[in-house]
């Protein structure tokens, strides 16, 4: 007895590093709920500059924060699905991120404009992440001389 399944379609790679992307984010976002992976879990608040509860040890994070993860994560894995989205994805949530780290260099970590909550740590990678992010969504679908001609 013969079994037919429907051909899977290959992922372009910006497709890939979406899907990689938004899988990263969710696995972030639910690490950010664990305690031990995130030190001080007791003093886990919603969304306030006061939470001093850090993923790693390193990148503070609040309730608000972490379901922020999560709901990148699950765009991520839903633009993947098609490679215009994913690029989208890619472009536009590095530039989001780009936001993000001038919004951490640009408020007063101790005031109650943190409310996401950011520290230095989370600004140099909100950094990295938009670049990286852009620069994915524009080298992965950036046509060669050949393919225009």
């Amino acid at each position: 007895m013969a079994t037919h399944r429907a051909p899977m379609t290959a992922r372009s790679r910006v497709q890939q590093a979406a899907l990689l992307m938004g899988a990263v984010f969710l696995l972030v976002g639910i690490l950010g709920f664990i305690p031990g992976v995130t030190t001080d879990y007791d003093s886990l608040k919603f969304a306030e500059h006061d939470s001093t509860a850090k993923l790693l040890g390193v990148f503070q994070v609040s309730v608000l924060h972490n379901i922020v993860h999560l709901l990148f994560g699950v765009a991520g894995v839903l633009m993947s699905r098609a490679a215009s989205t994913a690029r989208t994805y890619l472009i536009g949530g590095g530039v989001i991120y780009l936001v993000l780290w001038l919004y951490g260099l640009i408020i007063d970590h101790d005031s109650s404009a943190n409310f996401v909550p950011v520290n230095n740590a989370d600004n140099w990678l909100h950094l990295v992440l938009g670049l990286v992010m852009i620069a994915l969504g524009v080298a992965l679908t950036r046509r060669s001389r050949t393919d225009t001609r």
